[in-house]
């Protein structure tokens, strides 16, 4: 459930009046409004700013406990939604695409989306060297953000704010381009028997708005991999994934 957004107090002047509203902006993209909005404040305070932040109510906090919290939280949102994905993934090939989605590169550049460039509270000198553009400094706001909105709201709250922030991130087509086992397994037929694989649609079941395929990948006339999925570019790349792996321990075997 969405708070109400706490009113925000402090003596900075121009600059803390257009801070307050970029925060609003901030909230809106994030589809969250923090109850404690100090939670907030300190996840875009580098460590680098807590000398210049003299001026406010209180000690300021900079924002690396709230991104060790973060990146925990994150990780399990992460897994869980992989996890939802598809059953046909292996340990080892959910690992590595939760690498790719919790990257430095991948976090700043949902960084940039959200314009924490421009929000980021850094000291003169790391301003001064481009601080705002730097890729750790950028991701490691978006993890502190999660675990502010983790602290504030709770896991639900956190869960809500992650999936908004990798909605497009999780389109098919991003996945399929991670995990495209068809582009893998094609590469492996031409080389070891310069063929291509060939796919069949074996049944297509169930009712118009939730259908079954089954497709089956084929090499030289023999079957190495079946897929069943709801449709027929998921079914196919899970047939590819069971060819490719048949192949790949077959040739194991024969080193």
């Amino acid at each position: 459930m969405r708070r109400e957004t706490s009113s925000l107090n402090g003596d900075g002047g121009e600059y803390l009046s257009s801070f307050e509203l970029s925060l609003d902006t901030l909230c809106s993209e994030l589809d969250y409004s923090f109850s404690d909005v100090s939670l907030l404040w300190e996840a875009l305070t580098h460590s680098s700013a807590l000398k210049e932040l003299s001026w406010q109510v209180g000690v300021p906090t900079c924002n690396e406990r709230l991104e060790f919290l973060g990146d925990a939280v994150l990780d399990l949102i992460i897994s869980t939604r992989i996890m939802e994905l598809e059953e046909s993934y292996r340990e080892g090939d959910m690992s590595k695409l939760r690498a790719s989605l919790v990257c430095e590169p991948q976090l700043s550049q949902i960084a940039r989306n959200l314009s924490l460039n421009e929000l980021i509270r850094l000291g003169k000198g790391e301003r001064h060297s481009d601080g705002a553009d730097k890729d750790s400094i950028l991701a490691d706001a978006v993890e502190a953000i999660i675990g502010a909105v983790y602290l504030d709201g709770g896991f639900g709250s956190a869960q809500q704010v992650v999936n908004r922030l990798y909605n497009d991130i999780f389109s098919e087509d991003y996945m399929g381009a991670i995990t495209d086992y068809k582009s893998k397994l094609q590469e492996l037929t031409q080389e070891r028997f310069a063929k291509l694989p060939d796919y069949e649609l074996i049944t297509q079941d169930g009712p118009a708005h939730n259908p079954l395929f089954e497709v089956a990948v084929s090499v030289n006339g023999g079957k190495i991999g079946v897929g069943k999925a709801s449709s027929k570019k998921r079914a196919s790349q899970i047939a590819a994934q069971q060819g490719l792996e048949i192949l790949q321990s077959l040739q194991g075997k024969m080193l």
